[in-house]
């Protein structure tokens, strides 16, 4: 017999938890529990069991309710140290962020800044290892000049002359390998610019005896000084010139040292070292006997 249980009064107006159906219909017609009950085939522990019961499921339904809204949200105190928590971590974030960028464009710069300077000295030992030996009449060789030196078809004085084996053979060319190539420094195109530019100048047509066609090639900028000096066995010269016959520098140098000052290292009433670069030059063609 299925016994559904909730709360119902007695014909005394006593409240009687028990079961719905024939006992509550009994029970609200006057009699009292026992007989209500037998007249169902029931006995008062079947009726009194049920009230215990439904007691029971009210006590484990208050506390279920109490344990689910005890889980449906966080307090503020929780929300505010979740919070604070996160910016604290986002802040972190960032500025390692910023600080990873700004090295980055920092490193960048300087990479930047050396690359011209990397490419001249490139250029400069390259020109250097391959002069050509002077000789005595020689067709496809020139001389070899250090100093305030004056160079056909260059407006302004060079601080080196000489005759290079380093020209670009092209099929659209006709020239041969070996040019005159000098090295100057001139005033800069951007007049904001501190320092002046070193420019490299190229005559391939070393054979022409009227224009002289001179090719222009920009190195870098920002330069103060460019000092040249060659080693003659015994000690550093500021000037060459194997043109001379009655010189004793008739022949190539045996090293060349090179200084490019740059105009931004200056830092305060400290100047920093110049930049240079020594080439040793292994060739000779001639004696003064």
């Amino acid at each position: 017999m299925k016994i559904n249980l909730h709360d119902v009064r007695d014909a005394a107006g006593n409240r009687w938890r028990g079961a719905r159906g024939p006992v509550a219909a009994a029970a609200r017609a006057g009699g009292s529990k026992e007989k209500a009950a037998a007249a169902n085939g029931l006995t008062m522990d079947t009726v009194l069991g049920g009230q215990g019961f439904s007691r029971c499921c009210a006590r484990g339904r208050a506390r279920s309710g109490g344990n689910r809204r005890d889980g449906r949200a966080f307090t503020l105190i929780e929300m505010i140290l979740a919070v604070g928590i996160t910016a604290i971590v986002l802040l972190s974030v960032s500025a390692i962020l910023f600080t990873a960028l700004h090295l980055r464009g920092a490193t960048q710069d300087l990479v930047d800044a050396e690359l011209p300077l990397d490419q001249t000295g490139t250029l400069l030992k390259r020109d250097l290892q391959c002069a050509m030996s002077p000789t005595t009449n020689g067709i496809f060789t020139g001389d070899f000049k250090v100093g305030n030196v004056s160079s056909p078809g260059i407006g302004q004085p060079v601080a080196i002359e000489m005759y290079t084996a380093t020209g670009a053979l092209s099929d659209k060319q006709p020239w041969g390998d070996v040019q005159k190539v000098t090295y100057e420094l001139r005033n800069p195109v951007n007049p904001t610019q501190p320092g002046k530019d070193l420019v490299r100048s190229v005559t391939r047509n070393i054979l022409a005896t009227a224009t002289v066609d001179v090719e222009d090639q920009w190195l870098m900028g920002g330069v103060a000084d460019l000092r040249i000096s060659c080693f003659d066995g015994n000690q550093w010269q500021q000037t060459w010139d194997t043109t001379n016959p009655t010189s004793s520098d008739t022949n190539l140098p045996q090293a060349v040292r090179v200084e490019i000052q740059l105009s931004g290292m200056n830092n305060g009433n400290n100047q920093m070292l110049p930049v240079q670069f020594l080439v040793p030059i292994d060739s000779e063609s001639r004696t003064n006997t």
